[in-house]
C-alpha cells in the first residue's frame, strides 16, 4: 500500500492568517479517520521525527495531519524557521484555537476523510489546546494528549507580571535557534477576557470523546503530575507512563536517523492501538 504525502498545504483562516499544513494518507478508495496533531509551545509541523510519526500513522491506515499554527513564528514561505517573530509575539490560545477550528473545517470536507471519525493529537501546550477544542467540538470523538499541560495559566507572576505590563514584551530564548522570543502583553489580555474558555481542567471533566494521556516519567518541561492530574480530571480516560521518556519522547531537532526514537515510537504504536480499539 503506497503512501500519499501533501506537503505544505496552504490552510486560509479569515480569523488569523495563512499557514501550512501537510496530509499523509494510504491510497484507498475508502474513507479514512482523521488524525490531526497540534504541536505545542516554540514547535511546528516539520520540528524532529514528527514526519515519521506521520507515516507510521499512513502506514496504519489513518489520515493524518499536522499543520503549523499560523502565528509560531514560521511563514508560508518558509516553514522550518522562526521568521516572524512579529507574529509569535502576537500569539495566543484564541488564535491556536481559531487555527485548529480551521484544520478540521478544511480536512473534514476532504473525501478520503470519514469525518465521523475525528482524533486529536496534543503535545504539551498543544495537549491543552486540543483538551479545550475537543470540549466544545463536538466533531471530534478521540482524544490523546502527549506530554500536554493540564493548564494554560503559564504567565509570569507577581512584579514578572506587572513588568510585562509596564513594558507590554517579554523575552524567552530559544536554545536551540539562539532567538529572543517576544511575547507581547496581549496575550495574557486575551487569556483573561477569557479565562473560563481556556480552563483545560473543566474542559477535561466534560470532554465526552475517548481520552488517553500518555506522558514520560522524566519530562523535564511538564512535569508527569499533570498527566496523572488530566486522568483525575476525567476518570474514563486511559493514563499511559513511559518510563524515563522525556518531554519529546527522544526527538529532538533536527533528526537524522531512519526510523522513530524508541520512546516515540512506542507513543506512536500506543495511538494507533488506542483508536483502532476504541473507535473503530
Amino acid at each position: 500500500m503506497g503512501i500519499i504525502k501533501k506537503q505544505n498545504i496552504i490552510i486560509s483562516n479569515p480569523e488569523t492568517k495563512d499557514f501550512l499544513a501537510d496530509a499523509y494518507y494510504p491510497e484507498t478508495n475508502g474513507k479514512l479517520p482523521l488524525v490531526i496533531f497540534v504541536h505545542g509551545y516554540k514547535g511546528y509541523k516539520d520540528w524532529g521525527a514528527w514526519n515519521l510519526m506521520a507515516e507510521k500513522f499512513a502506514k496504519a491506515g489513518f489520515f493524518f495531519v499536522k499543520f503549523n499554527s499560523s502565528h509560531n513564528g514560521t511563514t508560508v514561505e518558509d516553514p522550518h524557521n522562526f521568521g516572524d517573530l512579529e507574529a509569535f509575539g502576537n500569539n495566543n490560545y484564541s488564535k491556536e484555537l481559531s487555527d485548529l477550528g480551521a484544520v478540521i473545517d478544511y480536512f473534514t470536507a476532504n473525501d478520503k476523510v470519514d469525518d465521523q471519525k475525528v482524533v486529536l493529537i496534543g503535545h504539551s501546550r498543544g495537549g491543552g489546546i486540543s483538551i479545550i477544542k475537543t470540549f466544545e467540538d463536538e466533531r471530534i470523538n478521540g482524544l490523546i494528549t502527549l506530554a500536554s499541560v493540564d493548564t494554560l495559566e503559564r504567565f509570569p507572576k507577581d512584579k514578572d507580571l506587572e513588568n510585562w505590563k509596564k513594558e507590554g514584551v517579554y523575552y524567552v530564548l530559544n536554545g536551540r535557534t539562539k532567538q529572543e522570543m517576544p511575547h507581547y502583553y496581549q496575550f495574557y489580555q486575551d487569556f483573561e477576557k477569557d479565562v473560563h474558555r481556556f480552563d483545560v481542567e473543566r474542559s477535561m471533566e466534560m470532554a465526552k470523546a475517548h481520552v488517553l494521556i500518555i506522558h514520560g516519567t522524566d519530562d523535564e518541561s511538564v512535569a508527569v503530575k499533570e498527566a496523572e492530574h488530566l486522568h483525575i480530571l476525567n476518570p474514563n480516560s486511559e493514563l499511559f507512563l513511559i518510563e524515563n521518556a522525556n518531554h519529546t519522547f527522544g526527538a529532538k531537532e533536527p533528526w537524522t536517523e531512519p526510523g522513530l526514537p524508541k520512546d516515540l515510537n512506542t507513543v506512536t504504536e500506543k495511538c494507533i492501538d488506542f483508536i483502532n480499539l476504541k473507535m473503530l
